[in-house]
């Protein structure tokens, strides 16, 4: 029986990365893509700015106090989605069996392509190469038995930004299957999946610091400490057991929109214009992926931090632009704006294949023409080419009413 080989390939510094790809004049100095807002936060870092401790997820007012001299960016995820599409087609000329995680990551399953291409190393090897040359960006690619092996392997393979500067990594790094306690033990804990700061706290208490640690731990008592499912996972995650397959072109789950203010908002007829564009943009989305959605659901965030969210389940599943768009009105025309809105979202879920929604064709029962989904598919074609900014939904909706 062929043993089973999963790979995981992780860009390096992607947004900036691809930022320096389009001006040459950026390589090699520390560059920040993120909101440029007083509430942004940082996507990307190159690791020249990492050098000065700037790490995803960070408040990039944070960024700018630690790495003043940065070159600072807001993100152009057409740009991204771009580079993103490159590297599954080179990933694509490996294996079918490509599971995309982000846009800068995914997981191979290789254990098929190794008969064709060579062992784990040859073929990390060849992925690096050809998104080099293809992409002129870099790839750190780990290899193992399963994919938490594989994920830890390619985060070992990467570069390492130090006060002193950016020391580059391996670029790969396999661990066979009997190398796996060997490679997972001397981690911290908090390596593993489902094990977070919280966790690793009371981890800590228990005297566990290192995967080897937990490993040794009786499972009854993890279970005590982290609960019966999270204890268990750590105890099959702490022996390097991970049974879960790479799973190829999965349809998403839900699509959304979602935008942070500079300043708490409280003009409630502009929310509604912002909201009512970003449920469009949602809408055409879930069309772009040949999907309905079942559910609608409004996302409000107050200055304070606490957080509401309402939703609408459809008799039947929609993916026009004014049921959306009507759905998301009628939730936030419910919701308070108390001192102020930081963050307002707009989320489609319960997606399926598009075929007969009955919600809809109830709307088409009661009148709608039939030139309605034709007037949908040029809407999205003239988006799909311009932008969503080519069209505004009031003037789309507008325009297709009038053929009533």
């Amino acid at each position: 029986m062929s043993k089973r080989w999963v790979m995981h390939v992780d860009m390096d510094a992607f947004y900036a990365s691809v930022e320096a790809n389009e001006d040459p004049s950026l390589a090699g100095r520390p560059v920040v893509v993120g909101g440029t807002g007083a509430r942004g936060v940082v996507a990307s870092a190159s690791y020249e700015a990492r050098s000065y401790g700037v790490r995803s997820a960070m408040p990039v007012s944070q960024a700018r106090r630690l790495c003043p001299q940065a070159v600072f960016l807001p993100p152009r995820f057409e740009l991204y989605k771009k580079a993103s599409a490159g590297l599954h087609e080179v990933l694509a000329q490996v294996t079918p069996a490509v599971e995309g995680i982000a846009l800068d990551e995914a997981f191979l399953d290789v254990s098929a392509a190794t008969a064709l291409f060579g062992p784990p190393a040859e073929i990390a090897a060849r992925v690096r190469r050809e998104v080099a040359e293809k992409l002129h960006l870099s790839a750190s690619v780990g290899a193992g038995p399963n994919k938490l092996v594989a994920k830890l392997a390619s985060e070992a393979a990467k570069p390492r930004a130090f006060r002193t500067g950016v020391v580059a990594g391996p670029g790969v790094v396999v661990v066979a299957e009997e190398d796996v306690l060997g490679f997972l033990w001397p981690l911290p804990v908090s390596s593993l999946w489902g094990v977070g700061p919280a966790s690793a706290a009371r981890l800590a208490k228990l005297g566990v610091q290192k995967v080897g640690d937990l490993a040794r731990l009786p499972e009854e008592a993890l279970v005590a400490a982290l609960g019966r499912a999270a204890g268990r996972l750590a105890h099959e995650l702490a022996w390097g057991r991970d049974d879960r397959s790479v799973v190829g072109q999965r349809a998403p789950k839900s699509i959304g929109h979602e935008e942070t203010y500079e300043l708490d908002l409280t003009d409630r007829a502009e929310l509604e214009r912002r909201l009512v564009l970003m449920a469009d943009q949602v809408a055409g989305r879930v069309r772009a992926e040949g999907m309905v959605a079942r559910t609608v659901t409004v996302k409000l965030r107050y200055g304070d931090f606490r957080t509401l969210t309402r939703s609408r389940t459809f008799a039947g599943a929609v993916s026009s632009g004014p049921a959306v768009v009507g759905a998301a009105r009628e939730l936030f025309a419910k919701l308070a704006l108390g001192k102020g809105v930081r963050l307002l979202g707009v989320s489609a879920s319960g997606l399926v294949p598009k075929g007969p929604a009955p919600g809809e064709q109830l709307q088409l029962e009661l009148g709608s023409p039939p030139k309605w989904d034709k007037a949908m598919e040029a809407l999205d074609a003239v988006r799909g080419r311009f932008g969503f900014a080519a069209l505004q939904p009031a003037r789309a909706v507008r325009a297709v009413r009038e053929q009533r």
